[in-house]
């Protein structure tokens, strides 16, 4: 199996945290994929949100 790359920091802590904590599956049971996945998808839902919610909440972040 090809080991995939660690991820490049985004800057925000909570994504970063989140990301570090799906890389960390590749030594998990596959058992425990699904409530991981489920719990980083709900807490990047609410960076996104919260980002939303910033001075620029056109949705548009090129110039970040």
């Amino acid at each position: 199996m090809t080991e995939l790359p660690d991820h490049e920091p985004t800057g925000v802590e909570s994504v970063d945290r989140v990301l570090a904590e799906v890389a960390a599956l590749a030594d998990a049971p596959v058992a425990e994929h699904v409530a991981v996945f489920e719990r980083a998808h709900e807490q990047l839902r609410r960076a996104l949100d919260a980002r939303s919610d910033g001075p620029d909440a056109s949705g548009d972040h090129r110039g970040d």
